[in-house]
């Protein structure tokens, strides 16, 4: 196998697309954001290509005994009353400095192919902690397209991300913006310790109001009751933890 490989599956006419990214990250919130924008919109979207690389694990996924060897893939979307979408989704990112350059550039050259212009890269940014209230952070290309996404309710703070944006969606603002795409990175707060579906619906409601389409959050909710209980699961363990440790009290009648 070649360094990269890229399977034309199927050649579709969308109408200005948005190039939308959701590999792994933080919390998996763009991996989520781009299952539920494919599971919301499957009958309006069509598999239009495979890209594989060396670049990728050396594994293959294997579903009822039946392998397939680790790809990313790009769907077409024809969104009903809205902007068409190119999402881009995958199990895995590339292992190497180099293999997130040759990827991204790949990526990119697929957007070019539908006559995509723009791009949207969805993840998350840590917090550190269990949080409540969630805030979508940004980063753009350029300076002009500040003012729209501030009105969509996302956040432009001084330094942060800090250690700026790492892998496909740093790169696809960095090499996208050179290469003329007006390029957007939504990133939600999330814990970075599990898996957010809240966080990736701020996400979606941002994408949503920028991009001029409606989802159901139905089954996304439902994902983010399932971590709700888990989260109480792992604060009652931590609690029952504290109350197991012996005080200064305690150690005083330990022989």
């Amino acid at each position: 196998m070649d360094e990269l490989e890229i399977d034309a599956i199927a050649e579709v006419e969308l109408d200005d697309p948005v190039l939308v990214e959701g590999l792994p990250g933080v919390g998996h919130v763009g991996t989520l954001a781009v299952e539920h924008l494919l599971e919301e919109l499957e009958g309006e979207s069509t598999l239009v290509r495979r890209i594989y690389s060396q670049e990728f694990p050396p594994q293959v996924s294997v579903e009822d005994g039946v392998s397939e060897l680790t790809c990313a893939e790009l769907y077409a979307v024809s969104v009903p009353d809205g902007r068409d979408l190119l999402l881009l989704t995958g199990d895995h990112q590339a292992q190497t400095n180099e293999g997130h350059y040759v990827l991204t550039d790949a990526f990119l050259d697929i957007a070019e192919e539908f006559s995509a212009t723009e791009v949207y890269a969805l993840g998350g940014v840590p917090t550190g902690e269990l949080i409540e209230e969630y805030a979508v952070v940004g980063a753009v290309s350029d300076e002009s397209l500040l003012a729209e996404h501030e009105d969509a309710g996302v956040e432009f703070r001084e330094d942060e991300p800090a250690g700026g944006i790492v892998g496909v969606s740093g790169l696809l603002l960095g090499l996208g913006e050179r290469r003329g795409f007006e390029a957007v990175c939504l990133m939600g707060e999330t814990s970075g310790y599990l898996v957010d579906p809240k966080s990736a619906r701020a996400v979606l409601e941002v994408l949503e109001a920028v991009l001029g389409f409606e989802l159901d959050y139905e089954s996304l909710d439902e994902r983010a009751d399932e971590m709700e209980d888990v989260i109480g699961k792992i604060q009652e363990m931590e609690q029952q933890q504290q109350m197991d440790v012996p005080t200064d009290d305690d150690l005083r009648y330990i022989g």
